[in-house]
């Protein structure tokens, strides 16, 4: 039997040259899958670090400040670093609370609590109220443990600011299904209620955000019989954005004084036709939160119907559609703010249907991204949306251009001019459906890859 040479091994008859060929491959291997992963986490890095979205606002507003209303932001490290991601709210004692929540089957811990406190409200928080947000995680889909969470951040909020823990309402925005180290919030609790300000409203709006790439802010004055009436609000919102509400968040805050049945009632109707009119994505959250607060520290408005009721209710509807319309403009990887209008509708049911089948449809909300008007899509989302219709009594429009009418392609339609007009950035889309007086508006945005690349990443 031949003998080995002095380069072989051992046992395996492998050779040392062999081994180091495999051993200078694997390294470069290594050296590559290193270099891949810096790359995938480079990339990372710069989409998240993305500039504001197109449709924003010029600025934040100036928004004035409402007498008995404090507010503060601070960081707790829930999930960003180098950032504020909790905000308080400190109300005035006789301040009156009203919500509207996510209809969501799987609504958050916070939302429950919120929803269970303002039933036990009758009347107003005579001894003050507080809000307590924070960003970063939804304290959602975490059973038992997210309970206890709320329940122990009412309780610490309450000793810090002094007010009583049922008038403690908290919500919570970001990841699902992770548990919420609450006593980050908690610990941080006694610095925010020595920061707090009338001022501070700006900082909170900032604190909120999550996928937000602008912070969301709004406000009125009315005059009313008993003196000037302010309101001020703030939102986040982004994605996850549908009706019943969205993944947003809103506090809206006014120095009226208003009895806490009558505030309900309005915010209620309001938001139907604001929060519960944007989409984004079709997807409603399990955090969704609009919660609005009068101090009573301004005019009393005892008559909701009457006229200054009437006025007041005019300005609060000004910032809540503000507000909403930033989410929408927010979208995101928008690059088109879309309006969907919807008349001549047989109900006002069948109006928020067909506009929300327009507004929520992939092929409809990816023309608009590549500036297609195509109409057939649109027909398309009438048609599906379960609303009654008539294909020969339809007409649509793409802003001022024409398109179809009576169900059939207008007559000298020009696909230039129709094109021409979607390369803009504030679009319209308008039905008559030629059955009734019933009409509704929506707002949407378009639906680019950009939302794809935020999503994917989002818990990266």
């Amino acid at each position: 039997m031949a003998g080995r040479s002095k380069d072989d091994t051992a046992k395996g008859g492998v050779s040392d040259k062999e081994k180091n060929r495999k051993a200078l491959k694997e390294k470069k291997g290594k050296k590559l899958k290193k270099a891949e992963k810096a790359a995938r986490k480079a990339e990372k890095a710069a989409r998240k670090a993305a500039p504001v979205s197109p449709l924003a606002p010029a600025g934040f507003p100036d928004l004035p400040r409402i007498a008995g209303a404090e507010f503060a932001a601070g960081a707790a490290g829930l999930r960003y670093a180098g950032r504020d991601d909790v905000m308080v709210a400190r109300l005035a004692p006789g301040s009156t609370l009203a919500g509207v929540f996510t209809r969501s089957a799987t609504r958050s811990a916070p939302v429950l609590d919120g929803e269970a406190k303002l039933a036990r409200m009758r009347a107003a928080c005579e001894n003050g109220a507080a809000f307590v947000v924070n960003a970063g995680n939804s304290n959602a889909f975490t059973g038992a443990a997210g309970v206890a969470s709320v329940a122990a951040i009412s309780e610490a909020a309450a000793e810090a600011l002094g007010v009583p823990a049922g008038c403690v309402l908290s919500s919570s925005t970001g990841v699902i299904g992770e548990p919420l180290p609450h006593e980050r919030i908690t610990a941080a609790l006694p610095a925010l209620a020595g920061g707090l300000s009338p001022d501070g409203l700006p900082a909170c709006a900032r604190a909120i955000m999550t996928t937000d790439t602008f912070a969301k802010g709004a406000c009125a004055e009315v005059a009313l019989a008993g003196g000037t009436v302010r309101i001020a609000g703030i939102a986040k919102g982004s994605g996850m954005i549908a009706p019943d509400m969205a993944t947003m968040l809103a506090y809206i805050f006014t120095d009226a004084a208003i009895p806490r049945p009558g505030l309900q009632r309005l915010l209620g109707r309001l938001t139907n036709r604001t929060f519960n009119a944007i989409t984004v994505d079709g997807d409603t959250s399990t955090s969704d939160t609009v919660l609005l607060a009068a101090t009573g520290k301004g005019p009393a408005i005892g008559d909701l119907r009457g006229a200054d009721g009437r006025a007041f209710a005019d300005a609060l509807e000004g910032v809540m559609r503000d507000l909403a319309m930033q989410i929408v403009r927010d979208g995101e990887g928008a690059t088109k703010f879309l309006a969907v209008r919807v008349s001549g509708a047989a109900s006002a049911t069948d109006a928020r249907r067909v506009a929300m089948a327009i507004a929520n449809s992939p092929l409809v909300k990816t023309a608009v991204a590549g500036e297609d008007a195509n109409w057939g899509r649109v027909v398309m989302a009438v048609g599906k949306s379960g609303a009654r219709a008539d294909r020969d009594r339809l007409s649509i429009a793409f802003g001022p251009v024409r398109v179809a009418e009576n169900g059939a392609r207008v007559p000298g339609y020009s696909e230039t001019e129709a094109s021409a007009y979607m390369k803009g950035s504030e679009l319209e889309i308008h039905v008559d459906l030629g059955l009734g007086k019933a009409a509704d508006t929506v707002w949407t945005c378009d639906l680019t890859h950009r939302y794809i690349d935020i999503n994917a990443d989002y818990r990266s």
